[in-house]
């Protein structure tokens, strides 16, 4: 499989059907209708209503469509607490990534956090944000291409932004000789690794990484799951099964399939689409019926003419891409500290 910034859908391993492994070189989106949307290219469903966070976005589109405003200026924003707090970002793409890690001011670190069963860690990558203080935790989850350059690099962003991020690869002890991703030799392999991951064990890992989170020095406790593409439908699949999430924000990833399941959500969920991303689209509004249906709070949003992985690839769709990702990763930083603030 050719490396670049497409993305294409890959299920949850918690799904009960699967693609077959498609090849990004290739845009399987690009014969794909585009959804219509509102609100100059931005559809928002939020439950319970939460008018104030989609006029922001909004007001942010036609600003930066009127050329009133730099996507790359730091502006404040309305948080929890009422104190105007910036946000930085969005994260790099994938072929920045390498070179951001290499210039931030933050020292990351690889712990092995133990695995209750397993002679086998789960190695997993941490950075802090610079300054004193404790801070919330969040625990990120990879795409299908395992722990990269670039799920690294959106940690680091998240520590600039004032969260510990905590990155566990899911791959720790699958690759040749007991080694996680980077021991594997091609991207195609660890796809390969990854979709055979047992659900049952990527659960057991996500919950011996957080319950380590959880009792981090410096932090204030709560822990919230952020995940990319196959790591967001394992993060939303996590939000029915770790009822002590405090938020879960999913990019581009499907929903749960069993409607039986939704009840058991206890974390504020966002969910963040690229709008011609059809397949994984199509599993928004069962989520959103039974979110609701059972008082659960589902925010969603739909970013027109975006593709699958955006965020990773901001080069690409004309700039829908980089679009997406200015407002998406916005609306990320604003859900985690209001939903994580203590």
């Amino acid at each position: 499989m050719k490396e670049d910034g497409v993305d294409p859908v890959f299920d949850s391993p918690f799904d009960s059907v699967s693609d077959p492994v498609t090849d990004p070189a290739t845009d399987p989106y690009s014969t794909m209708k585009s959804v219509e949307l509102l609100n100059h290219g931005i559809s928002a469903r939020v439950f319970p209503g939460r008018r104030g966070a989609v006029c922001l976005s909004v007001a942010i589109v036609l600003l930066v469509a009127c050329g009133c405003m730099d996507p790359a200026v730091e502006t404040p924003v309305e948080t929890s607490s009422r104190s105007a707090t910036p946000i930085i970002g969005p994260p790099p793409s994938e072929a920045g990534a390498a070179q951001a890690l290499s210039a931030s001011p933050r020292q990351g670190e690889w712990v092995d956090v133990e695995l209750e069963g397993s002679d086998r860690p789960v190695g997993t990558w941490i950075v802090r944000p610079e300054g004193g203080g404790d801070v919330p935790v969040v625990l990120v989850i990879h795409e299908i291409f395992g722990l990269t350059d670039w799920v690294r690099a959106v940690a680091d962003r998240l520590a600039e932004n004032g969260f510990v991020a905590v990155v566990p690869d899911l791959l720790s002890g699958l690759g040749p000789d007991g080694g996680g991703t980077a021991s594997v030799a091609s991207r195609d392999e660890v796809v390969r690794l990854i979709r055979s991951l047992d659900p049952v064990d990527a659960i057991a890992r996500l919950d011996a990484v957080r319950d380590h989170a959880a009792t981090l020095p410096a932090t204030t406790g709560p822990v919230a799951v952020l995940g990319f593409s196959w790591g967001g439908s394992t993060g939303f699949a996590y939000a029915v099964t770790q009822p002590r999430l405090q938020a879960a924000v999913v990019y581009y990833g499907s929903s749960p399939v069993d409607t039986a399941d939704f009840h058991l959500v206890q974390a504020p969920v966002l969910g963040l689409y690229g709008g011609d991303d059809e397949r994984v689209n199509a599993t928004i509004p069962i989520a959103e019926r039974e979110m609701a249906r059972y008082g659960k709070h589902f925010e969603t949003e739909i970013f027109a003419g975006a593709g699958h992985g955006f965020l990773r690839a901001q080069e690409g769709r004309d700039g829908a891409n980089e679009a997406a990702s200015l407002l998406a990763w916005r609306r990320t930083i604003e859900f985690l500290r209001r939903h994580l603030a203590g």
